[in-house]
């Protein structure tokens, strides 16, 4: 199959899919055959139209991390690839994790080929109430696989000031809610 027929089978982008291949991150053993041309084998096992199959999801809060979406998508591939996982939809985007409205989260989770939603952390999916999507996905015969459950305290302080400025923004304004969050922290430790 060509790669462009694949990623479109997929939902990927085609640029995204020859992105992946230049790195070496497709999910799928892949080709260069031509100047132009690069096939992408599958087999009966692999096939897009078989049900019950492995959806990555990757996600950042800003443009300014695009590159570790890029490496969030590269090692999540390459584990579903060792693990012998068949892939059938891969997700990435950069958006809130304090908000619902994340289309390719939610074209992710409606997915029914998608039988095991995979991410990172646990917070990729969302800032809050994950456990709920856990348990809705459970209740489907599905589940969540998060490959890394440790949190580390980076983590919480970035929440924190993730939390405080959304409160700010909501508050004063956008311009002034990195500040005021700021402050806030700095008012916090100086407590202590």
């Amino acid at each position: 199959m060509n790669l462009t027929e694949w990623a479109r089978a997929q939902g990927v982008a085609p640029r995204t899919a020859y992105r992946w291949f230049r790195e070496g991150t497709l999910p799928v053993p892949a080709e260069r055959v031509g100047p132009r041309t690069i096939l992408v084998n599958i087999d009966a096992n692999t096939s897009p139209s078989a049900t019950g199959g492995v959806g990555l999801y990757a996600r950042v809060s800003s443009n300014d991390q695009e590159d570790d979406l890029a490496r969030q998508v590269a090692r999540l591939s390459e584990w579903a690839a060792k693990a012998g996982h068949r892939v059938v939809r891969v997700e990435s985007e950069i958006a809130s994790g304090m908000r619902g409205g994340r289309t390719k989260a939610r074209r992710l989770l409606a997915d029914p080929n998608v039988t095991t939603v995979v991410v990172e952390h646990k917070d990729r999916l969302g800032r809050m109430n994950v456990e709920l999507v856990e348990a809705a996905l459970s209740a489907n015969g599905r589940r969540l696989v998060v490959l890394d459950e440790g949190e580390a305290e980076d983590d919480l302080v970035g929440d924190m000031v993730e939390v405080l400025t959304w409160f700010c923004a909501r508050l004063y304004g956008r311009p002034s809610a990195k500040n005021r969050a700021k402050k806030a922290l700095e008012a916090a430790a100086a407590d202590d």
